[in-house]
């Protein structure tokens, strides 16, 4: 094969990126799309708030766990034939979705939704890397990068505008023209691959030789934390049997499943690709991206609404400018290279970081351009990280290997989301009862300030003809108005926080090797 050519010799690799970035555009976007609705959902399903957030829950733990499995799908039946089914069972399960009639199918069709978004992923990837030579991969995974990045910041605006306008049901109706599309042009366009049938017939040959217990263990561990991950503020962490359940089976599940699949001759999931220097590094360093993206994606727009009085709808369009330079920059960072990964991602980090760093000047009087700002800097930032880690984690691949790098990849980036949405809760939590213990221990009879104030606002009060106690009424503004410093220092030590993470990334980006971009494209991914 000709340096200058991909494995889809005959096809526009481009055409290509673009076909798998719509899909998988489509199937990111429903990781946040629903976040904003789920109040929408529990009013129309006439469920609680706490029984509504199990319709994220359960998506992100059905995603997770097939992620493991795809790569072992994908040898035995052909990428694109297992891309083709995942688009066909997402669409499906998206118009269910939209017709669910109770809490309990809504949640059976997220897991089918789940199960399909969580094979699509990686194998989208796949299909890139051997789609273009290695010279040209940074610019089609720019595209890819796109559909990742940007989805996550598109879903909140776009669900709360639907949810505004429209309603709920259409945050998964909105999945089914797009699907149908996709998965017939891609069905025309993508060729079937001769190596590839070639070594699926090799495979089948040998037999199917599916590590069944291994995909018991990890799925077991993986749902587990994801449920630990997910529920652990809102049950109170460890203070829940419920948690500490889930967090054993977590654990023990882990447990088992590293000596089992290190026994293996045909593993499940290569552990030792983990402890490469350069994937290991790059599995890391994609958790602290997915972290920093799907965290900051949701705490900011629940900043903006609980504290700032922001609709669904402007919350989401004040992340709108951060996406449209995440795209611009995306084209930018793919054409860079020239420049070696692990100098990018560190500016990327530095970048990312100083956003965190900006947001510390909030006060409450920031404007919508104060936080729109904010993002556009991370949007900067995370294509800088983003790209270059995808190229440099298929640096030293085995050809037979790349199916589950790709799984691995997603899989830090998916998880690195729920561990930084993890931390952010957790430290909003803990830190908003720290400030207010610390606040209220100056409202006392002592302080002449409290005094000064308090008569300030029943002389405010008294204007405008208030009834009942001014003076309790009075003590009553000054409780909220302490309460609302609290959450807002909170918030502030949410940014410390991922601040930390973006810098954590600087000494491991530096510390990759240098990828070495003449080497031969890899067949028969």
């Amino acid at each position: 094969m000709a340096e200058s050519q991909g494995e889809y010799v005959g096809a526009n690799p481009w055409l290509i990126a673009i076909l798998v970035s719509v899909a998988t555009f489509m199937e990111v976007l429903d990781t946040t799309i629903a976040n904003v609705a789920l109040r929408y959902i529990a009013g129309g399903l006439a469920v609680s708030g706490d029984e509504a957030s199990w319709v994220v829950t359960t998506y992100l733990v059905a995603n997770s766990i097939v992620l493991c499995a795809s790569g072992w799908i994908a040898q035995m039946f052909g990428r694109k034939n297992f891309f083709l089914v995942c688009i066909a069972l997402f669409t499906v399960s998206s118009l269910l979705c939209g017709f669910a009639w109770n809490l309990q199918s809504l949640l059976v069709f997220r897991i089918m939704q789940g199960l399909a978004g969580g094979g699509m992923t990686p194998v989208a990837q796949s299909i890139l890397a051997a789609a273009f030579p290695p010279a040209k991969r940074g610019q089609g995974f720019a595209l890819y990068g796109i559909a990742v990045v940007v989805a996550p910041v598109v879903g909140p605006t776009l669900g709360g505008w639907l949810s505004d306008n429209l309603s709920w049901h259409w945050c998964f109706l909105i999945n089914v023209p797009v699907g149908v599309i996709t998965l017939a042009l891609i069905y025309l366009i993508i060729p079937s691959s001769e190596k590839q049938r070639q070594e699926r017939a090799r495979l089948w040959a040998k037999g199917l030789n599916f590590d069944y217990v291994g995909f018991a263990l990890v799925a077991t561990f993986l749902g587990a934390l994801e449920v630990v991950l997910d529920r652990g503020q809102v049950d109170d962490w460890f203070g829940s049997g419920f948690i500490v359940t889930f967090a054993i089976i977590s654990a023990t599940a882990l447990i088992l499943f590293v000596p089992w699949e290190l026994s293996r001759e045909r593993p499940l999931i290569d552990i030792k690709m983990l402890t490469g220097r350069q994937f290991g590094t790059c599995f890391v360093i994609m958790l602290a991206t997915g972290a920093l993206l799907i965290a900051t994606t949701q705490i900011l727009p629940q900043l903006l609404q609980e504290r700032f009085g922001y609709t669904a709808t402007l919350a989401g369009l004040v992340i709108s400018p951060g996406g449209l330079v995440t795209m611009v920059m995306m084209v930018i960072v793919g054409r860079l290279g020239s420049i070696q990964p692990r100098w990018l991602i560190a500016l990327g980090a530095c970048i990312a970081g100083g956003a965190m760093i900006d947001l510390m000047r909030m006060s409450p009087d920031a404007d919508y351009w104060f936080f729109a700002w904010s993002r556009i800097y991370l949007g900067i930032g995370l294509p800088l990280i983003f790209i270059p880690i995808t190229t440099a984690s298929y640096d030293g691949i085995a050809p037979d290997k790349t199916d589950q790098a790709s799984a691995l990849i997603n899989l830090a980036r998916n998880f690195g989301g729920s561990i930084g949405v993890s931390i952010s809760q957790t430290v909003l939590a803990q830190r908003e009862q720290f400030h207010q213990s610390r606040l209220s221990e100056h409202i006392g009879a002592w302080n002449p300030v409290l005094h000064d104030t308090l008569a300030q606002i029943q002389g405010y009060l008294g204007t405008q003809n208030a009834t009942g106690s001014k003076s309790g009424s009075a003590m009553a503004i000054v409780g909220q108005m302490v309460q609302n410093q609290a959450a807002l220092l909170a918030y502030l030590d949410v940014f410390v926080a991922l601040g930390l993470i973006a810098a954590v990334m600087i000494p491991l980006a530096l510390s990759l090797r240098s990828v070495d971009r003449s080497a031969k494209p890899a067949m028969g991914h």
